[in-house]
This record gives structure tokens, C-alpha cells and sequence, in this order.
């Protein structure tokens, strides 16, 4: 939890890494988070912009916070990012989101076992959706 989810840790990536947080509340209380961060890459010659994380408490799931803050992910991405490019996105292979991210209209570019420190590994899908502005 430290590794991610420290202050030092949350300052750095958004003071050093350029992640946006947007969060979700319910009657003033947080209750879901998205975080975005543009990368220095390319995927079939676009700019990538990383979905890094989308969480909502077990509490408030099934009701609609996590399309809300996709939604709004994507909406931010469009009107930060100057030009088309792809929002990736890290899922684990046996996630029950994968679903909910299928239907987003995402898809499997690639997999992959990656190293996070301390001996763990995600098991992720990389998942992939084009953003054009005209999609507005």
C-alpha cells in the first residue's frame, strides 16, 4: 500500500508523473477514483494516455460510479490530449471487470506478466480504446 498509495507516493505521481486524480463522491464522501497519466508512447502510431487506476468501493459497485468515472476519464483525456490517441488500460487477466471494460469498447492488445517490486507480478491484459475529439 505504501509503494502506491503514501502521500509521498500519490505527490510524486502527480507532481513528477502527471497522473490526474478524479474522485467520485456520494452525499460528500468519496467513494470511487480515476487516475490518468499521459505516457511517452505509441500504439498504432498514436499517443497513449494511461487509465493507471479506476476503483469504487465494494459498497457503492452495481451502481454506476465506475461508468461515471470512465466516462469522465474519457472526457478529460479528449480535452487535455490536443490530437487522437489510445487510452490503455491495465487489467488482470481473471478481473471480473474485464467485462465491464469490454464494453466500454476496449480491447486485448496485448498481455503480459509485469513486475511491481517486492516479488509481485500483475497478470494483466493490456486494454486499448481509440479517443478521437469528434467523439465528444
Amino acid at each position: 500500500m505504501d509503494m502506491m498509495y503514501s502521500t509521498a507516493s500519490l505527490t510524486k505521481q502527480m507532481e513528477e508523473e502527471h497522473h490526474t486524480y478524479l474522485i467520485a463522491c456520494s452525499d460528500g464522501e468519496p467513494v470511487g477514483y480515476v487516475s490518468v497519466q499521459p505516457l511517452a508512447e505509441k500504439e498504432e502510431g498514436m499517443d497513449v494516455v494511461e487509465l493507471q487506476k479506476i476503483y469504487v468501493l465494494p459498497t457503492f459497485q452495481g451502481q454506476h460510479i465506475g461508468q461515471f468515472l470512465f466516462d469522465e476519464a474519457e472526457k478529460l483525456i479528449k480535452t487535455i490530449h490536443p490530437a487522437p490517441c489510445m487510452m490503455e488500460l491495465h487489467v488482470n487477466r481473471y478481473n471480473k471487470a474485464l467485462a465491464f471494460y469490454e464494453r466500454q469498447g476496449m480491447r486485448k492488445l496485448r498481455q503480459g506478466d509485469y513486475p511491481i517490486g517486492h516479488d509481485f507480478f500483475m497478470n494483466d491484459y493490456i486494454m486499448g480504446k481509440e479517443l478521437r475529439h469528434n467523439d465528444l
